[in-house]
């Protein structure tokens, strides 16, 4: 039944019905509370699917595919959801010419997430990396957003896990040394807490599920502190064509995991 399914397109009836029925059978009491997806494969879909015609093809469905991917997690309920759309990485990898068309798309994205008035938007990661114009629009959407009741959706861009640790440890000598506090009195009292209260999702549960697509199946640095204990699951599929059946099947998966916490 299900390889029947999967080859169906997404818009027809039996599709839906099935779409449905899974949706039904998700034990509600067992669902995630933050949810991280790294959306990864949006140039090798534009190479594959737009062939000829510029790699912000692939970028453009990418961003699309992530605000119907939010819809889905309020839908079913998620408080969190966090978006990991830019890394770091990718000011080294990228020709400027690639990296400006991406930010476009991006900004757009945040922009109509911000406009919707549902959700509360919080961009993080080294933002100084980016244009002023480009953080500056971000810092906009998170103030405009902030006092919003909605679910909080995180846009991880410029984001690097060792950048984030770099900030923390940065954020938290800071706020020590402004209290008169010596290093050798910190090196006494600095427990792991600390460090949490100086990352990026600082106030925020940790990610109980990350979700990774285009078949890679490894972290690259997202959520290094944050993901000790999250479960995770890959996905061959690329991220554009990645399908509400594929998130709802991960929280399925999720589900029927016995979490351990280390223990």
């Amino acid at each position: 039944m299900r390889e029947f399914v999967d080859r169906l397109h997404p818009s027809g009836l039996l599709y839906a019905t099935y779409e449905h029925r899974l949706i039904a059978e998700l034990d509600r009491s067992r669902l995630p509370h933050h949810v991280a997806v790294l959306a990864d494969g949006n140039r090798r879909w534009a190479r594959d699917n737009a062939p000829g015609q510029p790699l912000v093809a692939g970028y453009q469905a990418g961003s699309d595919k992530l605000k119907e991917f939010v819809e889905w997690c309020e839908e079913i309920g998620i408080p969190v959801v966090t978006l990991w759309v830019l890394s770091t990485d990718n000011f080294s990898r990228s020709s400027d010419e690639e990296v400006g068309p991406l930010l476009e798309v991006i900004e757009e994205m945040v922009t109509d997430l911000a406009q919707s008035r549902r959700w509360q938007v919080h961009p993080f990661g080294a933002l100084d990396l980016l244009p002023d114009a480009s953080a500056e629009l971000l810092r906009r959407a998170e103030a405009d957003t902030a006092e919003l009741p909605g679910m909080v959706v995180n846009i991880a861009i410029s984001y690097g896990g060792r950048y984030e640790l770099r900030d923390a440890v940065r954020s938290l000598l800071a706020e020590h040394a402004a209290a008169g506090t010596s290093i050798e009195e910190l090196s006494h009292t600095l427990d792991m807490d600390h460090i949490a209260e100086h990352l990026y999702t600082k106030g925020q549960p940790d990610p109980d599920l990350i979700i990774r697509t285009s078949g890679e199946q490894r972290l690259s640095g997202f959520l290094m502190w944050q993901s000790a204990h999250s479960e995770f699951y890959f996905c061959e599929a690329l991220w554009p064509d990645f399908r509400k059946v594929d998130f709802i099947r991960a929280l399925r998966s999720y589900g029927q995991r016995e979490r351990r916490f280390g223990r």
